[in-house]
């Protein structure tokens, strides 16, 4: 069991980024070697989409497992120290997340949102963003 002093988890905390992440970067990779140009943080629509077709109207979110509460065993998991506090911080995250969502689809945008664990099949992913943007 990792259990870091204060100062260090703040430290670690503070690194974790929220924008051109691993994730986020990996599918902007292949949807520019497909082809698709597209825009990123729409700071205009709710939730901020990560990657925008502003003419197709379709919005992508690419989501941390942990931090937005997935159904998958990295998104399940609690930490051990401070715990309320990270079970309501994730409970708001996904909250917010399906109203931004409804919201985007209330104004006729189309939305997909992509989990970190989702990203491992390049074929899969690949066959999924064609998909979405075909549609």
């Amino acid at each position: 069991m990792d259990v870091f002093s204060q100062d260090k988890r703040s430290r670690i905390m503070a690194r974790v980024k929220s924008k051109d992440t691993g994730p986020e970067l990996l599918v902007r990779r292949i949807l520019w070697r497909l082809g698709y140009r597209y825009r990123l943080r729409a700071d205009d629509l709710p939730g901020k989409p990560d990657i925008v077709f502003r003419g197709r109207k379709k919005a992508l979110f690419i989501h941390g497992c942990f931090w937005h509460g997935h159904d998958c065993k990295r998104g399940r998991r609690v930490p051990k120290t401070n715990t309320p506090y990270w079970v309501g911080k994730i409970s708001r995250n996904r909250d917010r997340d399906e109203s931004n969502r409804a919201k985007l689809r209330s104004m006729g945008w189309k939305v997909l949102t992509l989990w970190e664990c989702e990203l491992k099949d390049l074929d899969q992913l690949t066959t999924r963003l064609i998909d979405f943007i075909r549609d």
